[in-house]
């Protein structure tokens, strides 16, 4: 492998795809650096909640100068994502049109 590259090797509570696997560990062989956490499923909340967190954040900012609801009608993701504008029903096109089941 490429000199700084790093494998995550996510089996590693059942020892391993990796042969040089040490679960539970972070090594390095040669130029090469093996992550092997343990319980990867009880890391992923947090990190999903600080996602989902900081994506309300980003999107508040869209919509809201100095302290007043004032959205920014010209971004695409605030246009796409409204259900009302000035007091009337918004029904953007995707949900116009939905997709038909095959």
């Amino acid at each position: 492998m490429k000199a700084g590259s790093v494998i995550v090797d996510l089996a590693a509570d059942g020892g391993g795809n990796c042969e040089l696997t040490k679960p539970g560990e972070t090594i390095r062989v040669g130029q090469v650096t093996i992550v092997a956490p343990l319980n990867v499923p009880s890391l992923l909340g947090e990190h999903a909640s600080e996602l989902y967190a900081k994506n309300i954040l980003n999107f508040l900012e869209l919509i809201i100068h100095d302290k007043k609801l004032k959205p920014d009608w010209s971004d695409e993701v605030v246009a796409k994502t409204a259900l009302l504008r000035d007091g009337a029903a918004i029904v953007p096109a995707p949900v116009r049109a939905p997709a038909t089941a095959a």
